[in-house]
């Protein structure tokens, strides 16, 4: 019986912070008693080894090519806490053929259940990588800024996803707001777009301040929450993350009859997703 949640962290901007927001979260989460695994799945451009400080010895991609057993790839953060890093500087990793992607979704899937929380970290935009990923997922969680370019290329994802998968279930989280209004603002310009040329509705599952402490945790190579776990991002991001966890609850009849990883039927293609 599957109680294990997966979520896909997405954005179709770049910049928006989701690594960051990926990371901390699971961090949040096993502050709060939880075993997170976070997935570096941007494939090719890996970057969450730096934002941690780490030099693992093996990534997915020795996983993938059969080097490496997967268990030996994952790394441990602390008791509870594994990251499974990915390479970087691999172009070839950044748009996998959908052979290799499912040998790699078959290699993951047995080391899943062990989880209270999988977080898929994905690279920015609509590549067949992110949309593979994000259609795995229980749950996906897009992360935008108030800026307009991360409004349009956030719409534009949840478009190719919805015409592609016939995804009508999003969660969106505004980062980078100066306050509570101007994140629900952000929020409510999406949801309009959404619902009158998708007839989707995403939800609202918080927001995050901006906060002079989160690029100096960077600079530190080191989670916020526990560089400035009282800075106001880092507060907002636990609220977020006991959020998910009563989501989480809410879920454990319908998670209970699924896999970890549900692989979903193309109902279009991307370029018809993207007409």
């Amino acid at each position: 019986m599957n109680s294990t949640l997966s979520l896909a962290i997405l954005s179709g901007k770049g910049g928006v912070g989701k690594t960051n927001i990926s990371l901390n979260l699971a961090c949040a989460l096993h502050q709060l008693g939880f075993k997170p695994l976070l997935m570096d799945c941007d494939m090719g451009l890996a970057n969450l080894d730096i934002l941690l400080g780490i030099t693992p010895t093996a990534n997915l991609q020795d996983a993938l090519m059969g080097q490496t057993p997967m268990k030996d790839v994952l790394f441990s953060i602390d008791k509870g806490f594994d990251v499974l890093p990915a390479a970087s500087g691999v172009p070839e990793l950044n748009e996998l053929k959908p052979e290799l992607r499912g040998i790699l979704i078959d290699r993951l899937e047995p080391h899943l259940s062990s989880y209270d929380y999988v977080f898929m970290d994905l690279g920015a935009g609509i590549s067949e990588n992110v949309q593979t990923f994000a259609a795995l997922a229980s749950v996906r969680l897009i992360v935008i800024t108030p800026e307009p370019t991360s409004l349009t290329d956030g719409y534009a994802l949840v478009k190719v996803l919805n015409n592609r998968f016939g995804m009508k279930d999003f969660m969106v989280l505004v980062n980078q707001a100066s306050s509570a209004k101007e994140a629900q603002v952000t929020f409510e310009r999406m949801h309009k777009a959404c619902l009158h040329f998708l007839h989707v509705e995403p939800v609202m599952l918080g927001h995050v301040r901006l906060d002079s402490k989160l690029p100096e945790a960077v600079c530190r190579q080191k989670p916020l929450l526990k560089y400035a776990p009282s800075s106001p991002a880092a507060r907002d991001i636990m609220a977020i993350a006991e959020k998910l966890q009563k989501i989480r609850l809410s879920m454990a009849d319908w998670l209970a009859d699924r896999s970890i990883l549900h692989r979903p039927t193309d109902t279009a293609s991307t370029e018809e997703a993207l007409a």
